[in-house]
């Protein structure tokens, strides 16, 4: 194992009382190994019990193979922390059977707790005014990561693992998945699944989705490069290269039958393509590939310094 593909942190993990780690928060993982010592020891102050939740902090320190699979709670949230610090990008960190890793948690706005917990202690929690605020294995990227120069407008629809990088905005209706995100300055108004990654300067429609992998037995990765846009209310399950155009509404899977000049192939057969137009004719309904002059879209800069 190369230094690179090592990723070392110190930070906070919650337990419950019997020892069961809910998560882990590590404010600056850094690649390749480092001395941990004084970061942990600086994190010392704000460990301890709380007894609200019925929880126990503690300070820990690790170094992790990026190319092994996670083998606890604390590593897979080191991998994911990862991801949303940039220090890999999606798809590039080994994550298998990483969701037998993430318990599935109580998130309050005073932090984890466990569901059998947080039933048992709910009067004490209201009494403290500690909100649930969900029950999932993913927490919301903002409890733990402030991504620099990006926009969220609805933190729920972010979760940690996501890799976002400056200048993207996700407006209210979007939502990136963890081990997905950003390449540069984009626009997200749609759904971003696990896996897909987007280049920079395009723009993903309101209420747009892109196929993931992670469940209904699809294996393709789908990745969409620059300056493309995928309309509103549009989706693929195909790849998109740089300067595309789908437009709104029209969904292109890569069984999809596509019309391209004088012949029909699957939409499958132009994955990844650059300078595509795809299209629905208004009068046949047919799906038609067309070529693309030029750059694709431009994003408004002041929407995204």
């Amino acid at each position: 194992m190369s230094n690179e593909r090592r990723i070392s942190a110190a930070g906070l993990s919650t337990r419950t009382t019997d020892g069961t780690a809910l998560d882990a928060w590590f404010p600056k993982p850094v690649l390749g190994t480092a001395d941990l010592e004084a970061e942990q020891a600086a994190l010392e102050s704000s460990a301890g019990p709380d007894e609200r939740r019925g929880v126990v902090v503690e300070t820990v320190s690790l170094t992790i193979d990026a190319d092994a699979a996670p083998a606890s709670t604390v590593d897979a949230y080191l991998r994911l922390h990862a991801l949303s610090h940039l220090l890999v990008r999606p798809n590039e960190i080994n994550l298998d059977g990483i969701f037998g890793h993430l318990p599935n948690v109580a998130w309050t706005n005073a932090g984890p707790v466990h569901p059998d917990d947080a039933a048992r202690l709910l009067p004490q929690l209201k009494h403290h005014g500690i909100e649930l605020q969900g029950l999932d294995k993913f927490p919301r990227l903002t409890d733990y990561v402030l991504p620099a120069g990006v926009r969220i407008a609805d933190a729920s629809r972010v979760r940690l693992g996501a890799h976002l990088s400056p200048g993207t905005t996700v407006m209210h209706e979007g939502f990136v998945n963890f081990n997905a995100g950003t390449l540069g300055a984009s626009m997200i108004e749609g759904r971003v699944s696990q896996g897909v990654v987007i280049g920079d300067g395009t723009d993903i429609g309101g209420g747009a989705s892109i196929m993931g992998t992670l469940s209904g037995g699809g294996t393709h990765r789908v990745s969409i490069g620059a300056r493309t846009l995928l309309g509103a209310n549009a989706g693929i399950g195909i790849s998109l290269g740089d300067d595309c155009v789908v437009e709104a509404g029209l969904y292109v899977t890569a069984g999809t039958k596509v019309k391209v000049g004088d012949e029909t192939v699957k939409a499958g057969e132009l994955s990844g393509r650059n300078g595509i137009l795809f299209r629905r004719n208004s009068l046949t309904g047919a799906v038609e590939a067309s070529a693309r002059a030029g750059v694709g879209v431009t994003l408004n800069e002041a929407l995204h310094a």
